[in-house]
């Protein structure tokens, strides 16, 4: 049995610990992140629990911009929640719980949430192996992306409602 709903402050912790067990170090989010990113943008956090407990999440600001630019990730206070974008920072279920649908039940509800908040669209990077899985979710590639974040290789996808 799972649900999908907004996060909490008591989740931040268990957010932060997923996320270190899916992205290395130099890409994944710490837990002071979480904390300041959530102070400014918690309507942009959801979690997934499986039996009550949480064993994913999907995250990011809201910006007015069709891109994802590495700055969004280090400075929670560039977030425009009046902005056309919902950007996507991370998408993150515990390796134990994975490839079982939950990232993309994730995906659905954050889509489905963005589509209801009125947005134009959904904006993120990932990784080559992961372009397949983001055009099944809707989203269109639009080439290599400018990112250097945690020094890795990123594609630009955009989901345009």
């Amino acid at each position: 049995m799972y649900s999908i709903r907004l996060a909490t402050t008591e989740d931040i912790p268990r957010i932060a610990e997923i996320e270190n067990l899916c992205f290395p170090e130099a890409e994944a989010a710490n837990l002071t992140s979480f904390i300041e990113r959530f102070a400014i943008f918690p309507e942009c956090f959801l979690v997934l629990e499986v039996n009550g407990t949480i064993q994913g999440h999907i995250n990011g600001c809201i910006n007015d911009r069709p891109e994802l630019a590495d700055e969004l990730f280090e400075n929670a206070h560039l977030h425009q929640p009046d902005g056309n974008f919902q950007t996507i920072f991370g998408l993150a279920v515990d390796p134990q719980f994975q490839h079982q649908g939950y990232a993309s039940l994730l995906m659905e509800h954050f889509v489905k949430l963005s589509r209801k908040r009125q947005l134009t669209g959904m904006v993120l990077t990932c990784k080559k192996h992961l372009v397949d899985f983001y055009k099944k979710c809707g989203f269109t590639l639009k080439g290599k992306s400018a990112s250097t974040h945690g020094h890795a290789e990123w594609y630009d996808m955009l989901l345009t409602f």
